[in-house]
């Protein structure tokens, strides 16, 4: 394993049980990134500008795909030697979509606060202040 040699190469020792916990959270932290940066790309094809803002109907469409998708990967581990479907990390991929989707909220709140409200209604237009 990888992980196994790098930790061989730093001459870290850590028992088996401890070893196999780490592998587990990093193996899981990886699926959970991967679907965050997937339900960014979504989100980007299902807003219509070339804008990074918040639109929380494209961040639905966005994490509703990627969910969808992750049970279609599972399905398929089902018919995999040495593989298991399981909804738990069919949760922890969805999951990964959602903090995603955060990310992008997070961005336009940050760095495009005008563009961020554009989808609310909030408008400046025609009030007196």
């Amino acid at each position: 394993m990888v992980v196994g040699e790098i930790l061989r190469v730093l001459h870290l020792s850590v028992s088996t049980h401890t070893f196999d916990i780490f592998h587990y959270l990093l193996r899981k932290s990886a699926h959970c990134t991967e679907y965050a940066i997937f339900s960014i790309f979504l989100y980007h094809c299902f807003l219509n500008s070339n804008q990074t803002e918040w639109r929380a109907k494209a961040a639905g469409w966005a994490v509703l795909v990627a969910g969808l998708y992750s049970l279609t990967d599972e399905f398929h581990q089902a018919f995999v030697p040495g593989r298991t479907a399981s909804l738990i990390d069919s949760g922890i991929d969805t999951t990964g979509a959602i903090l995603g989707t955060l990310l992008i909220l997070l961005w336009a709140h940050i760095f495009h606060p005008k563009l961020s409200h554009a989808g609310r209604g909030i408008s400046s237009v025609g009030r007196s202040e």
